[in-house]
Formats: structure tokens, C-alpha cells, sequence
């Protein structure tokens, strides 16, 4: 089984067209591709319209039919905390993720670059790490009541250029404990994904989230799936083998896969 439910394409801030990313995924041998542009909000141009919405979804439904014998294809979305999609329909699974704060009207988002990261602790924060940590993870919180949402997404995104260690530890008690007080609300209600989205872009090179709160999670028998958050069809499966070894190391035995009949948990050991 090989599977990622985190794609995105040309009709958002993906490099590649729909069709480009399903034949990237036949020829690597998926055997589930689930697209999930960015839902629309207004501030960002990385999003879609709601007509390109429009046109987005005839055209992964298309897909879906023409691909149907050798690839099962399926129309996501991916929601943000600061736009809630508040419906479900027409798509059959929703991811809800967290990407910005807002500070006195002005809204930034924490996984934009390393400068803006920098300037939003030194200048929003005043320099305390605890705060900012704190504000980003009341703003994944908000999701725990999204009815609509099936999927968390990387929900350890104020970590992307963290991975020196340059301004807080992974380790560090203060940091732990708002991170898993925001896995625990989502516990036995959502799937969380494994992310390596950001080791394709060379922020990273490890996943989302970091492997003290993978082990987390499996401690609060948290539902997983691994996905990629693709951008680049190139990197459709990146690091997949190496992740899958993390997983199985943290102790997970299975993973949520998308079907026809919503999601199932299936033995980890299917999948590669």
C-alpha cells in the first residue's frame, strides 16, 4: 500500500498540474493519491479562488474516472484556521491545518520563512518562545470541533526552521507540554499525519511531527496516516521508506487509508 492524502497542484502553490501528479503516482506506484488544494482565504494569494474551486474540483472528479483503473484518486481540501471551510460536500475528506497568527490586524504565517519566523518572535513576542509557541498551539486547538475536518495537518508546523535547535528545544518541558495538550484534544476524534513535506523543501530532515511527540501519540493511541504534503511531483514519496521505519520504531501497527467507505486502519507492515 502506498498512499498520500496531502497534494497539491498548479490550482493552488503546487508546482505541477492534477494530471502530472497522478501519472507521477502511477509510475511510482501508488496505489491512493488524494488531492487537497488550499481552501480559499482571501489574504492569500497561494489559495484558491472560489471559482478556481470550481474548476478544481470538475477537474480532480475527471480524474477520478479516467484513472480509475490504476489509480484510486480522491478530492480533498485543505482548510485553514484562518478561513474554516465550515462544509464537507462535495469533498470526501478534509484536512484542517494551522499555518498563521494575527497580531493587532495583521496576520503572518509561521512556516513562511525563517526571516518572517524570526520577526514574528522578536517583534510580536519579544523574543519569548513560550508565548509564541503558546498562541500557535491555542490557534491548532480551535480545530478539535471541526465536524468537518478528518485530518490534522502538521500540527508541529512552528517547527519548520527549528530543526538546529536555534530557538527552543524539542525537548524543552514548556514546549512538550503545550504540544501534547494540543494532540490530546484531537485524540480518539482526528487523524493526525506524519509530514515530510518539509524535508522535500530542505527546511528539514526529519517529518512533522518531531519523534517525541510521534511516541506521544502513540501513547494516546492517536490515528496516523503519512503523506507528504507534495508540492513537486518529484517528491511525491519522499523519505517514505525512512519514515515508515520511524513509525514502526514509535510503535505504530497501522495507519488510516482512504476508501470508498471513509477511512480504515490498515497493518503497517502493508505498507512501503
Amino acid at each position: 500500500m502506498r498512499q498520500n492524502l496531502h497534494t497539491h497542484s498548479t490550482w493552488c502553490d503546487g508546482k505541477n498540474t492534477t494530471r502530472e501528479m497522478a501519472e507521477a503516482a502511477v509510475r511510482k506506484g501508488f496505489d491512493i493519491l488524494g488531492f487537497s488544494g488550499h481552501a480559499c482565504v482571501p489574504s492569500w494569494d497561494g489559495s484558491m479562488s472560489v471559482d478556481d474551486t470550481r474548476a478544481y474540483v470538475r477537474e480532480v472528479l475527471e480524474l477520478k474516472e479516467e484513472y480509475k483503473d490504476r489509480l484510486k484518486i480522491y478530492l480533498g481540501i485543505e482548510a485553514d484556521t484562518e478561513s474554516r471551510l465550515l462544509f464537507k460536500e462535495p469533498f470526501e475528506y478534509v484536512i484542517g491545518s494551522c499555518h498563521s497568527l494575527a497580531r493587532d490586524g495583521v496576520r503572518m504565517a509561521v512556516d513562511y520563512s525563517r526571516g518572517v519566523f524570526e520577526f514574528m518572535l522578536d517583534s510580536w513576542y519579544h523574543g519569548d518562545y513560550r508565548e509564541f509557541v503558546r498562541e500557535y498551539y491555542k490557534e491548532v486547538r480551535r480545530m478539535e470541533n471541526w465536524e468537518e475536518a478528518d485530518i490534522i495537518g502538521h500540527i508541529d508546523l512552528i517547527t519548520k526552521f527549528n530543526e538546529d535547535e536555534a530557538f527552543f528545544r524539542f525537548d524543552d518541558p514548556y514546549y512538550v507540554k503545550e504540544a501534547t495538550d494540543a494532540i490530546d484534544v484531537f485524540a480518539g476524534k482526528k487523524i493526525l499525519e506524519v509530514n515530510t513535506g518539509a524535508i522535500s523543501r530542505g527546511y528539514r530532515k526529519t517529518p512533522y511531527p518531531a519523534r517525541n511527540l510521534l511516541q506521544y501519540m502513540k501513547e494516546k493511541n492517536v490515528r496516523i496516516t503519512l503523506t507528504s504534503d507534495c508540492h513537486n511531483a518529484e517528491y511525491l514519496d519522499c523519505c517514505y521508506p525512512e519514515t515508515l521505519d520511524m513509525i514502526k520504531a514509535c510503535g505504530f501497527r497501522s495507519m488510516a487509508v482512504l476508501t470508498e467507505n471513509g477511512f480504515i486502519d490498515m497493518d503497517i507492515d502493508q505498507f512501503r
